[in-house]
């Protein structure tokens, strides 16, 4: 090289040559001699000869070109040293500055001034007065301006000389350049370090990169050197103790400052920086981060030195560095720090690992293995954070240390650790963590998750995940789409869960603030609730840095307003932090307080802000929503009233108008609402306005908005006026709080009268804004629940005025198409009973709503023959063809449509697409594809269908689809799971193409039987609904032919689906569709075909004939011996056994024999044996009334009975609750019988049950316990022997709950029950197999507990007494808190069985968590009635508190079981699909009994009496709720009326008409917010259907308004007091006419439809269950019996004195208790089979289900029962 450089000093000729080798050598050379090659070439520009000067600036450009970079880009890498050569010459050649400048197409004074910052400090080292005054005359600028402006890059430079002297001279050069012609003060070194101390030491950073120890210590010298200068100036003037330590603690106080800039430098926000300024400013962190060590503490410092990492590890040139000053960056932080930032740092590895080189590999492998193999024992629970690390080969050795410290890495626990990490705020985290979601679900745990999602009641698991790809496919962070695509992708994976068997979490996202930022509690609240919930998270996820460092002054300045000083982080004295303070410092989320702690020191300044010019109503001059947003947000910042309010908001000012519409949302219902209460009328006006003409905009059909900008504005305001009516419902509720002694602390501290006249001002500020307008806007932007609220108002209001049924029609039509758009089929059944002539639309509606396709397909027929050639009615068309699975039909009708109508083929591109690919026309499949252009939902599944069919990849196709398909998902948001179920479910079936597609092409992963069986899974857990399940089935139809292969296992598979297609629509009444698909399974002989058939023809009308066809099929057919055909068999054996007992012409030895051969083929299937035993329980409850408890043939069948029931028991859960109580209550009753078990049959009855004691998961039994515990007072020994056992064994196994349970029979007042229970308890503390465990404790725990709590129950209280003292009265009570003993809650003891059919032994049916008793409040409160009840307050180990009622002298035995009762009916509603989709359920607490005498109810908090709430209405409406004189002279002239159509005369008149419906008013004002009132009322009209139905059923009586009380959270009806059961108010005084409470007032709170719709099909459904379920319900009550209440015993002892006196031997025969028990159970076994008669006599026979509704609905609202109703039941109200 030196030999072709020698070239360049030749003549002219010889160095053309040479430049032209040069640029040869340039081509090919890298590094250094690249670098010389360059810059020789570029020596020659500035040369004189033309030719020289010419040749070597082509050089130069076609060097540029070659590697294709700009000129400037290509000279970048050398750039200090062109620029050090051309100025020092700029004088002696002044030609190579201009030919530069040109070939950088800059000017002169540009480039001079665009490198001055390298060039300006070496000529004032160097002393160069030319050249600098050179660069003074080429700018105009004087050099000492120019040395302020760069002093920092400056004085580093000088700082870094080698030479003190040097130093010296060159700074006091420095000096003089600044003071000359300086006539104003003297500029001194230190004066000068101050104007750029951050900068300067940023500068001297950037200078350690390459870790030269001599450059290292010149740093630290300079670092002294700004510390001395900054310590002399007058505010910091101190003297330290040590310097070195004086220097190290001013730059870590400086460092968040020098981070920052560094990032910034970065970021190019001081200009374009080259790469190897880059690599040299990264390289500097690493040996600066070494020299602080430890003090890089702070969460604010570490994450923004964790994001400039992450960022700069996308940019390939300097990952190298990056990773070397990651490592330095991890090994100085503590491990208590480290933990936080191990989930960021394996999750960006690993998203980079495929692109980095094996060095790079190596050094992120070392970081890796520092964490976890050096530090890995001291970082917890932070280990849970890393990613999964087993796939990657270099890191097998970390992996296996990971594996090691997590020691319990079961699937479930492997799932949790993952789902956490998919909504970590980090997007890599996010990232990483859905993938391996995503390779976690479709390995080897794809079984464990389809477990999760099975049975009637999925795991809490299903929850969580639903709940965190949810949000994880909402995300809005910056370049999101790759985390919304896993996320999509994962929840195809996942499957379209039905949404009816788990509950995704809710919660609000806006604070509500009681005072409006009227007291600084409530303001500081909601600055807390700004930085936790809001802030934190912008703050971590930002990537915009100039934003970020907004965001941290807003939480800089909210920290100082909440009175946060950094004292709050140390051990400071107690007066420097308030204790209110520190408390409220304690409470933030622990990654809250990492992350703010920092700001508590930090100089953020605010940014300048614009000024927002009020315009009037700004929605009208902004283009679009986020605009108009943020703009009004803003205008409303600098309007908001009062002092705590203008230290908060303005803060915001900068983020909102410049960034952030998301913060702009939820701020702008406070500001609003602020303006309301405080502003001006001038400003509140402007709100309404801008509110108008919002909600105008959206349904004005000429806008000239956008349908988004109208859409989003809409929404917001609606979200606005959410906001204020949780506010006005938050003030009435304190109103209504308000107590005698005056009042709640909130009211006395505001005054309630202020609220008041604050609330006013607001609602009437909302009932300006008009109803029909709000209905209209809210229909148009699918607001449904907000449009039914609006529109039910106005029809109230049109009813009050008199309106007439027409005039009410056009409405009527509204709630039916709201209701079919809210899915709510049975609300627009009870609108429909409302329509006085319902049109075509209407009825289409309704048919499509509930699933009748076939006569919504009728009905668009009659409209296209009235208008052939409207497309929308041909679109209706085809969706009931489609929905039917009409295929064939469909693409004949499209085809002809077509012909008639070709433009319309965009619009009919779905149904023509799809329908060719049902059918397997792939030609057309490509030529539809081919001619559109739009992307739909079909034509994206199309593409990969047809890459599939092609044999192309589908990855690109996939990718798309999922993209399009999941996008509704994003619009709706985290928590609209059910409102976006399409699209889910559209990504189920496209993963299921994928799945069966590379199964089908390729080598299978698995056996085609294995996804058989995941398929099956999948398609169970899926919404049990006809249009649901049957687009899946089609689809795997397609996929399975998609390759022609119609043979062998894949046509085995069609088959099956054909056979499921017609199983579903069978049950959904589609019988034309269900033969079609019967057909094509026959045709493909599917196993068991004939199955199906024989149930369409019984389904049809033809049992007989069914069963005819299925005796034929199984004889003819064979069968192969694999499990699934045995099963096949097995099913159809036994539908044949139970259609031949069905059908009455078989002898039971016939039809015993043919269930006896389903259920042998497998001896593990639990329904073959239920139903084998529970033919054999029906055939002895047949025997004749004197073989029942002494013949041998009852005897006999009761052993079938038994041993049947338990292998079915032991084979599963599905059948417990009708197996299990039977069984117990046949045994239980032989036994009693036969005391002795003289008969060999009861002997072995006896067996079988010890065999099932032993082999059955003690689980099965618990939910039967309050059964078995009932007959502890057993008489046979040997049946005693076995209770007792069965007893030890579930308190043994489940001690906290059963105990609770068992209490009552250890306290009871009957000396055997008690004798034997302690005796039980003790035999189990002294029990070896016990010992060691909790067990013995627990029983010694519950039993102390159980006497001090009945010592507090009857401790005698005088009258006067309001309150007594836990501490005081009860000190031996109170000491035993914190305890083990689980607080009886009833979610705490009910148990729950594994989801699918399991005799798992380990299953664990309770909650691991339930809660103990932590502590026990002082306070008891003694509530007014006679038997003072007294009201205790615990708190819970989960921190929650519970109130529970002791109640003296009350048998709650009848409460207890009423409540087992009421959960059984529970889990058989949670069991149905049509009661699990309506949430059908009963409101249930736990009652406890300590003996026959007394107890404790857990109090059910937020409910109040329906009394109350009516009579308030009333008054506040001026009309007197309780007694008076005119009632009692009316209800005193029913009394004396015989006449029940003059009764109802009178009630009406007199009696209803001063009392007119208002309880839909409680429903508006308690919940003011749409979708909250929409939920409470379905809540109300379903939960008031199925007590209703359960009172009836139970004969519950007393249904007086005191106790009915209604949970102003939920809407919830919640029953109380169940002392008049079994009819016993029939034998009251005035006795009972109504089966239950269904007056004018409970119809008015239903809605529109009073109890037609909702209510009345909530009933149906209730009592359909119950009558398919009543031997389970009544084994349930069989407790009664053999515990008797104690009004039976009273019962008995009035019979037997009566007896005594009368000697009448029928009465002798009632005083047997258990005839007495029997006798009032006798009527509930009636009504559970249909039996009954409001009178009780007449025509005893069974009635359809819909009519015994409707009867007991007519007898309850029939206002003759209403009117000779108690008075005090007050039937007026």
């Amino acid at each position: 090289m030196d030999s072709v450089l020698r070239g360049l000093k030749r003549p002219d000729t010889h160095r053309e040559t040479t430049l032209l080798v040069l640029g040869y050598i340039a081509k090919i050379a890298v590094g250094h001699v690249l670098g010389r090659a360059i810059c020789s070439i570029f020596s020659q520009i500035g040369k004189s000869s033309h030719a020289i000067r010419g040749t070597a600036y082509l050089q130069l450009m076609q060097l540029a070109k070659h590697y294709k970079k700009s000129h400037y880009d290509f000279l970048s890498p050398y750039m200090g040293q062109i620029v050090d050569y051309t100025m020092s010459r700029v004088n002696s050649e002044p030609t190579l500055l201009i030919e530069l400048s040109r070939f950088l197409s800059l000017g002169i004074p540009e480039f001079i001034r665009y490198t001055l910052s390298e060039t300006l400090p070496k000529f004032i080292i160097q002393r160069n007065r030319p050249v600098l005054d050179y660069i003074e005359n080429a700018l105009g600028e004087r050099v000492s301006a120019l040395v302020l402006r760069l002093a920092a890059e400056l004085l580093a430079c000088i700082f870094l000389l080698r030479d003190s002297n040097a130093i010296d001279e060159a700074l006091a050069f420095t000096l003089d350049l600044l003071n000359e012609n300086n006539s104003q003060q003297r500029v001194t070194l230190e004066s000068l370090i101050l104007t750029c101390d951050v900068p300067l030491l940023t500068e001297l950073v950037i200078a350690m990169h390459n870790g030269d120890p001599e450059i290292r210590s010149l740093v630290i010298d300079g670092f002294r050197r700004v510390q001395v200068a900054t310590s002399q100036s007058p505010s910091r003037k101190t003297r330290p103790p040590n310097q070195e330590v004086a220097t190290k603690e001013f730059v870590t106080a400086n460092m968040l400052a020098i981070m920052m800039r560094l990032s910034e430098s970065l970021h190019d926000m001081y200009g374009k920086k080259p790469v190897e300024m880059k690599r040299q400013i990264i390289g500097g962190i690493a040996p600066f981060i070494s020299y602080v060590g430890n003090a890089i503490s702070g969460i604010g410092l570490q994450t923004q030195t964790m994001a400039l990492l992450q960022a700069m590890l996308g940019f390939p040139p300097l990952v190298s560095v990056t990773l070397d000053t990651w490592k330095v960056f991890l090994r100085t932080l503590q491990s208590s720090d480290l933990g936080l930032y191990i989930g960021v740092t394996s999750a960006a590895f690993l998203a980079s690992w495929d692109q980095l080189s094996r060095d790079e590999r190596a050094v992120a492998g070392e970081c890796l293995e520092y964490i976890v193999i050096e530090c890995g024992d001291k970082l917890g629970s932070h280990l849970d954070e890393i990613a999964d690390l087993r796939r990657y080969q270099e890191l097998q050795a970390v992996s296996a240390r990971l594996l090691e410290l997590r020691s319990d890495e079961t699937p479930e626990n492997q799932l949790r650790r993952i789902l956490n990490r998919t909504s970590n705020e980090n997007y890599a985290v996010a990232c990483q963590a859905m993938e391996e979601l995503k390779s976690f679900m479709l390995s080897k745990h794809s079984g464990f998750i389809h477990d999760l999602a099975s049975g009637d009641a999925f795991s809490p698991l299903v929850s969580e995940m639903v709940s965190r790809l949810m949000a994880a496919a909402a995300r809005d962070d910056d370049n999101a789409d790759p985390l919304r695509l896993l996320a999509y992708h994962c929840l195809g994976i996942f499957g379209a869960v039905d949404p009816d068997r788990f509950e995704l979490p809710s919660g609000d996202e806006h604070a509500t603030l009681f005072s409006n930022f009227n007291d600084e509690g409530d303001a500081v609240a909601f600055a807390l609730y700004l930085i936790s919930d809001v802030l934190v998270g912008v703050f971590r996820s930002a990537s915009d840095l100039n934003y970020q460092t907004q965001v941290a002054y807003v939480i800089q300045e909210l920290l100082k307003f909440c009175k946060f000083t950094p004292n709050i982080l140390s051990a400071a004295p107690p007066s420097s932090v308030t204790l209110k303070v520190r408390r409220r410092w304690e409470l933030l989320p622990k990654h809250v307080v990492e992350t703010v702690a920092p700001f508590l020191e930090s100089k953020y300044h605010k940014k300048s802000q614009l000024e927002i010019r009020d315009s009037g109503v700004m929605y009208l001059v902004q283009p679009t929503y986020r605009e108009w947003i943020q703009q009004w947000t803003a205008y409303l910042l600098d309007k908001a009233v009062g002092t705590h309010v203008n230290a908060i908001f303005p803060l915001f000012h900068w983020i909102i108008v410049h960034k952030d519409a998301s913060i702009a949302h939820r701020l702008l219902p406070h500001l609003v609402l602020n303006l309301m209460i405080f502003g001006p009328e001038e400003e509140v006006e402007l709100i309404r306005l801008e509110i108008l003409t919002v909600l105008q905009d959206q349904v004005n059909p000429n806008g000239k908005s956008t349908n988004d900008k109208r859409f989003l504005s809409t929404q917001a305001i609606f979200m606005l006026m959410d906001h204020l009516n949780k506010w006005v419902r938050l003030v009435r509720q304190e109103a209504a709080n308000k107590k005698p002694d005056g009042g709640t602390r909130r009211g006395r501290m505001y005054g309630l009268d202020e609220m008041e006249q604050r609330l006013l001002r607001v609602d009437s500020i909302l009932s300006s804004i008009p109803r029909e307008l709000v209905a209209r806007a809210a229909l148009q932007c699918k607001a449904f629940a907000r449009s039914l609220m609006s529109f039910e108002g106005q029809i109230f209001d049109l009813k009050a005025n008199d309106a007439t049924e027409a005039d009410l029609q056009h409405y009527y039509e509204h709630l039916h198409e709201i209701y079919a758009n809210l899915d709510e089929p049975d609300g627009m059944e009870g609108v429909s009973t409302l329509v006085l002539s319902p049109s075509l639309e209407h009825k289409i509606r309704q048919h499509e709503s509930t699933g009748r396709w076939t006569s919504a397909q009728s009905c668009w027929e009659v409209k296209l023959q009235s208008n052939p050639d409207n497309l929308d009615y041909h679109v209706g068309l085809l969706r009931c063809l489609r929905n039917l699975g009409h295929y064939d039909t469909l693409r004949t009708h499209v085809k002809g449509v077509l012909t008639r109508n070709p433009e319309w083929e965009q619009a009919l591109i779905g149904f023509q697409v799809e329908s060719a690919w049902m059918v397997g026309d792939w030609q057309e499949v490509q030529t539809c594809v081919d001619r559109t252009e739009a992307d739909t939902s079909h034509t994206v599944i199309a593409r990969v269908l047809l890459a599939y069919h092609n044999g192309e990849s589908p990855a690109t196709a996939l990718a798309s689809a999922r993209k399009l398909l999941g996008a509704p998902i994003t619009a709706v948001g985290a928590r609209g799971y059910r409102g976006c179920y399409q699209s889910v479910l559209d990504l189920h079936m496209l993963q299921e193409v994928d799945l069966i597609s590379s199964v089908s092409t390729g080598p299978p992963p698995r056996p085609l039987r294995e996804l058989s069986g995941a398929l099956a899974a999948r398609l169970e857990a899926t919404l049990p609904a006809f249009r649901v399940r049957e687009p899946i089935l089609s689809m795997r139809r397609t996929a399975f032919g998609i390759n022609g292969n119609q043979e062998g296992d894949d046509d085995n598979v069609i088959g099956l689906t054909w056979l499921d297609s017609s199983k579903i629509a069978r049950n959904a009444g589609h019988w034309q569709t269900a033969y079609s698909a019967m057909l094509q399974a026959q045709r493909r002989a599917a196993p068991y075909w004939f199955l199906e058939s024989a149930k369409l023809t019984k389904a049809a009308g033809e049992p007989l004939r069914a069963l005819q066809e299925l005796e034929h099929a199984l004889h003819s057919s064979s069968h192969a011996d694999d499990q699934e055909n045995r099963k096949s068999r097995a099913k159809a054996l036994v539908t044949r056994a139970r259609w031949m007992n069905e059908s009455e012409r078989y002898q039971p030895t016939e039809v015993l024999k043919a269930f006896q051969a389903g259920a042998e083929i497998l001896t593990m299937w639990e329904s073959g044996h239920f139903h084998l035993g529970h033919f054999q329980d029906e055939c002895f409850k047949m025997l004749p009334q004197g073989d029942l408890r002494t013949r041998n043939r009852g005897s006999r069948m009761n052993l079938n009975t038994i041993r049947f029931y338990s292998k079915a028991i032991k084979a599963g859960s599905k059948y417990v609750y009708q197996t299990v109580p039977r069984l117990l209550m046949l045994w239980l009753d032989l036994g009693e019988d036969d005391p002795d078990l003289k008969m060999e049959s009861n002997q072995k009855i006896n067996q079988e049950v010890s065999k099932a004691i032993e082999g059955v998961p003690t689980y099965k039994w618990f939910p039967a316990f309050p059964q078995i515990a009932s007959r502890v007072g057993h008489g046979s020994k040997e049946v005693y022997k076995l209770l007792a056992n069965l007893i030890s064994r579930i308190i043994g196994e489940y001690p906290k709950q059963a105990l609770w349970l068992f209490i009552s029979v250890v306290k009871s007042t009957k000396q055997t029950r008690a004798t034997r229970g302690r005796k039980l308890l003790e035999r189990l503390k002294s029990d070896p197999r016990y010992m060691g465990t909790e067990v013995p404790g627990l029983i010694d725990d519950s039993l102390t507990m159980t006497n001090e709590l009945l010592d507090l129950c009857d401790y005698p209280i005088r009258d006067d007494r309001k309150i007594l003292n836990m501490q005081k009265h009860f000190p031996s009570l109170f000491k035993l808190a914190p305890s083990r003993v689980i607080i009886p809650l009833q979610e705490s003891l009910i148990a729950n069985f594994p989801p699918t059919s399991s005799s798992e032994m380990t299953h664990q049916p309770f909650p691991i968590d339930a809660p103990t008793f932590e502590f026990l409040y002082d306070e008891i409160e003694i509530m007014r009635s006679l038997a003072k009840p007294r009201k205790i307050s615990i708190r819970g180990s989960n921190g929650q508190t519970y109130v529970f009622l002791g109640k003296p002298k009350d048998d709650l035995r009848k409460d207890a079981r009423l409540m087992d009762f009421n959960g059984i009916i529970n889990k058989l509603l949670k069991a149905n699909s049509e009661s699990r989709r309506r949430k059908l359920y009963i409101r249930t607490y736990g009652v406890v009994t300590l003996n026959e005498e007394c107890g404790f109810i857990q109090w059910v908090s937020y409910t109040t009496p329906v009394r109350n709430v009516l009579v308030k209405l009333y008054e506040q409406r001026g009309t007197h709720g309780g007694w008076s004189t005119e009632l009692a002279q009316a209800f005193g002239k029913i009394k004396g009326t015989e006449s029940p159509k003059e009764v109802a005369g009178i009630f009406q008149r007199e009696i209803l008409k001063e009392f007119p419906p208002i309880f839909h008013i409680w429903f508006l004002e308690t919940f003011p917010e749409p979708s909250v009132w929409l939920s409470s009322r379905l809540a109300y009209s379903r939960t008031a259907a199925v007590m209703s139905i359960i009172g009836f059923i139970l004969g519950l009586g007393d249904r007086h308004l005191e106790n009915i009380l209604m949970d102003s959270h939920t809407g919830d009806v919640v029953h109380v007091d169940f002392n008049c059961l079994f009819e016993k108010g029939k034998t009251l005084e005035t006795p009972e006419r109504v089966p239950f409470r269904l007056t004018h007032n409970i119809v008015d709170a239903l809605g529109v439809t009073g109890p037609e719709g909702l209510f009345r099909i909530a009933c149906e459904i209730t009592f359909q269950i119950l009558r398919t379920n009543r031997d389970c319900l009544m084994s349930v009550l069989d407790a009664f019996i053999h515990d008797p209440l104690m009004e039976w015993e009273d019962e008995k002892r009035r019979l037997d004195r009566k007896s005594k006196h009368g000697n009448n031997n029928n009465v002798k025969a009632l005083t047997d208790l258990k005839v007495l028990a029997k006798n009032a159970l006798d009527p509930i076994g009636k009504k559970l089979r249909g039996i009954y008669t409001p009178s009780g006599i007449g025509n005893l026979k069974e009635i359809s289900t819909s009519n015994l509704v409707q009867m007991v609905i007519q007898e309850a609202t029939d206002p003759a029962n209403l009117g000779r109703m108690y008075p005090g039941w007050a039937p007026h109200l």
